[in-house]
């Protein structure tokens, strides 16, 4: 890690009522002492009148000091309340990095300031994730969800999993020097039970990080369908405004249209696309390109029809197309619309949506709209309650987790299948370990914690 200072504006561009430009260094008393012109008192907020090189104002500044190790990233900081404006706060930070150049003052890069708490192990991996998490939290679920991450609530699950893996890691390993005695010993301590055990409560945190995830990354949701069945009115009423302009005429559509939504505290990034169809028409032919590219990427396609019209040839190619261009973890439900326009009689005959994948809807009334959401959620696979303390979790945690699940199946056979062979039992606990470990940061790739923090924004 880099031991030179670092300083950066810790509040988000634009103008608000403060602003605030933090550096985290190495015994930063000296500048602190430059900047405030006496010792500054650690945790006390210090008033004073920030002036540049010729002495003219640039403007009143509260400045507070955090002696290392108590402070979040565990070195010393300064962090400088000026008012809000860009500028402002631009004049404050270079004056800063004015009078720390002697010190070796260098602009921080993205998440810098995380990266060096966990590397001095203030937090953990999770808890770094959970701050970037915490900040693009998209609805009161998912902030809940990072808050309880950032606690270390994930971690206390997987670092007792670890402990239990190392325990019997070295009943095994103390064994293999006994060959004459090995098994008896294994069978006595229990070990099998110990792995299933271990086995079971693995399976209980994929559930949770398989809902966490989803808490996390939303649910990437596509409109979709031939021009004028709705789409734009769905979008819509999703949303609660008009968001998407509706005529009657087909095709009025011709840009996606992006919209980030909560269904019961779970995010949604809604995309209206483009009517599929033939067309000679320039403009409508890449706004339909950017509907299939739309498609492969969502997880949920709604594929819209207009239930008062038979399903034609053409439906039948595009629903064909469709299916062929979607990734194979999306879920494809077709949404049968203007159910408003329907005879009642003929309602009667609609069929459960859970055996056919077909749904009713009249978005102009809001019709079938709530049955709309349960699906959407049953679809993506959210199971849990928002409000009922699931952590967040990402992609790789998940991934990380089903290898060492993999490793600790492999360590079962291994151990107490009809071939016992100890060695590999030890070495398959060894690897399920060390995947356990990446989730945490305590075994970590290089690349990859780089990778992790330049996701991060630059002054966190």
């Amino acid at each position: 890690m880099n031991k030179n200072p670092i300083a950066a504006i810790a509040t988000p561009r634009g103008a608000g009522g403060v602003g605030i430009i933090r550096v985290s260094g190495p015994d930063l008393i000296g500048l602190a002492k430059t900047l405030l012109g006496t010792e500054p008192r650690p945790r006390f907020a210090h008033f004073l009148v920030l002036k540049d090189a010729h002495q003219e104002q640039i403007d009143q500044v509260l400045l507070l000091f955090f002696k290392s190790p108590a402070s979040f990233t565990g070195e010393d900081i300064i962090e400088l309340h000026c008012h809000g404006g860009p500028r402002v706060t631009q004049l404050v930070l270079n004056r800063v990095m004015e009078l720390g150049s002697s010190d070796g003052v260098a602009l921080a890069g993205p998440g810098e300031f995380s990266l060096r708490a966990f590397l001095n192990g203030k937090i953990d991996l999770v808890q770094a994730e959970a701050i970037a998490d915490l900040i693009n939290a998209q609805s009161d679920a998912s902030l809940r969800g990072a808050a309880l991450s950032l606690q270390g609530r994930f971690s206390e699950q997987i670092n007792r999993l670890i402990d239990e893996i190392t325990q019997l890691r070295i009943l095994v390993e103390s064994t293999l020097d006994f060959p004459e005695e090995e098994i008896e010993f294994i069978e006595s301590a229990n070990a099998k039970q110990r792995l299933e055990k271990i086995m079971n409560d693995l399976d209980q945190i994929i559930k949770i990080s398989s809902q966490g995830k989803i808490l996390r990354d939303g649910i990437r949701l596509a409109l979709v369908g031939p021009p004028n069945v709705g789409k734009s009115s769905l979008l819509n009423t999703l949303v609660g405004e008009e968001r998407a302009i509706v005529t009657p005429i087909a095709g009025t559509t011709r840009d996606r249209i992006i919209e980030n939504i909560s269904i019961d505290g779970i995010p949604v990034h809604l995309i209206d696309t483009a009517g599929i169809r033939d067309s000679q028409d320039v403009v409508e032919q890449i706004g339909v390109a950017q509907t299939w590219d739309e498609i492969t990427k969502a997880d949920i396609i709604l594929l819209m029809h207009d239930v008062t019209k038979a399903p034609d040839v053409n439906f039948g190619d595009i629903e064909t197309k469709v299916r062929a261009c979607a990734h194979s973890g999306a879920h494809i439900l077709t949404v049968m619309n203007k159910l408003d326009l329907l005879e009642r009689q003929q309602t009667g005959q609609i069929k459960d949506v859970a055996i056919t994948k077909q749904i009713y809807i009249s978005a102009k009334t809001g019709e079938g709209i709530d049955q709309l959401k349960e699906t959407i959620l049953r679809f993506a696979g959210w199971e849990g309650n928002a409000d009922g303390g699931i952590y967040t979790a990402r992609t790789r945690h998940l991934q990380a987790i089903l290898v060492a699940k993999d490793h600790l199946q492999k360590a079962m056979t291994h151990g107490f299948g009809g071939n016992r062979i100890l060695e590999l039992f030890a070495e398959e606990l060894h690897c399920a370990q060390n995947y356990l470990g990446e989730i945490t940061g305590k075994l970590l790739p290089d690349d990859l914690l780089g990778k992790i923090f330049s996701e991060f924004c630059i002054g966190k």
